[in-house]
C-alpha cells in the first residue's frame, strides 16, 4: 500500500532556510514494484505515476521555489531487491538567491538492492545569478544491482552568468568505491570557462550507466566496436600483436590479428538511451 504524507516545513529562523528531506521506498511485491513509503517534505511533492509494466514510476513536483540560500534540502531513495523504479522530475530546478548569503545543500542518498533497477532522470538543474548550491550524490549499490543516472547542469538563465554551483557523486557497488567526481563552476572555480573546460559553453551534463552485465564486457557503440576490429594488430610503437587501437591502419600492409568477438551485455546502451529518450 502506498502511503503519502503532507508536506511539512521547518519554522522560519533568522538567517536560515528550509530544512526537509524526502523519502522513497520501493520493494518487489509477486514480480510488481510498489512503493509502500512515499513520503512528500518542504519543496518536495513526491506524485506516484502510472506503472511502465512491472516498474513503478514516481515524479518529484516543486511545492515551492527551491533551493534557495541557507536551504538543506535532501531526497533518500531506496530501491530493494528486485524492484524497479523510475524517478523523474516535472520542471527543471532552479537554483536561487535566498534571504541569507549562506549556501543551500541538495543531497540524493540513493541505495539499490540485489537485483534492483533504478532510473534516476531528472530535469535540468539551473544555477542563476548570485546562488550558491552544493550538490551531493551518494550512491550504494548491490553488485548485481543496475543504475541509470541522469545529470544535467545549466550554467545562468539567458544573458546572465551562473551562481557557484558544486556538483560531487560518490558511487560505491559491493561495498567498494567505484566513483568519486567533484566538479565546480562560477566565481569559486577559476578557469571553469576556459578553453580546457566549458569554454562558451553554458550546459554540460552525463549519463552514468552501471551494470554487472558490464562486468565481462564493456560496453561500446557497435561503431567504436567496428574501428577497434580495424586497428586491432601489431602496435606501431612496440610491435605487440593484439594491441587494439594502436594497430595499423585498415589499408596497411602489416598483418592484423583476427579481432576476438565478445557476447554483448543482455543490457545494451542503446537500450538505455531509447528508455531516456522516452520520457
Amino acid at each position: 500500500m502506498t502511503t503519502t504524507s503532507p508536506r511539512t516545513q521547518a519554522p522560519p529562523q533568522a538567517g536560515r532556510g528550509v530544512h526537509a528531506t524526502a523519502r522513497i521506498r520501493a520493494t518487489s511485491h509477486d514480480g510488481v514494484t510498489v512503493l509502500p513509503l512515499l513520503r512528500s517534505d518542504g519543496p518536495f511533492h513526491l506524485r506516484q505515476l502510472r506503472n511502465h509494466g512491472s516498474q513503478a514510476r514516481v515524479c518529484v513536483v516543486s511545492a515551492m521555489s527551491a533551493p534557495l540560500g541557507g536551504d538543506r534540502l535532501a531526497i533518500d531513495v531506496s530501491v530493494e531487491a528486485g524492484a524497479q523504479l523510475e524517478i523523474t522530475t516535472a520542471a527543471a530546478t532552479l537554483a536561487l538567491r535566498g534571504a541569507t548569503t549562506d549556501h543551500a545543500t541538495y543531497d540524493v542518498t540513493l541505495t539499490v538492492g540485489e537485483q534492483a533497477t533504478l532510473y534516476w532522470l531528472p530535469q535540468p538543474l539551473i544555477s542563476t545569478r548570485g546562488s550558491n548550491l552544493r550538490q551531493t550524490y551518494t550512491v550504494d549499490l548491490a553488485p548485481t544491482a543496475r543504475l541509470i543516472l541522469r545529470e544535467e547542469l545549466i550554467l545562468g538563465r539567458a544573458h546572465e552568468p551562473p551562481g557557484d554551483l558544486s556538483s560531487h557523486l560518490t558511487v560505491h557497488r559491493d561495498g567498494r568505491p567505484l566513483l568519486a567526481q567533484h566538479t565546480t563552476f562560477g566565481s569559486t572555480a577559476p578557469g571553469w570557462d576556459g578553453p580546457a573546460v566549458l569554454g562558451e559553453h553554458r550546459a554540460t551534463g552525463q549519463i552514468l550507466i552501471v551494470d554487472p552485465a558490464f562486468a565481462n564486457a564493456p560496453a561500446r557503440h557497435p561503431s567504436a566496436r567496428r574501428r577497434a576490429g580495424q586497428w586491432r594488430g601489431h602496435c606501431r610503437t612496440a610491435g605487440r600483436p593484439g594491441c587494439a587501437g594502436h594497430g595499423p591502419r585498415p589499408d596497411s600492409d602489416t598483418p592484423t590479428a583476427p579481432a576476438r568477438r565478445r557476447r554483448p551485455p543482455s543490457h545494451t546502451v542503446q537500450h538505455v538511451t531509447d528508455h531516456i529518450a522516452e520520457t
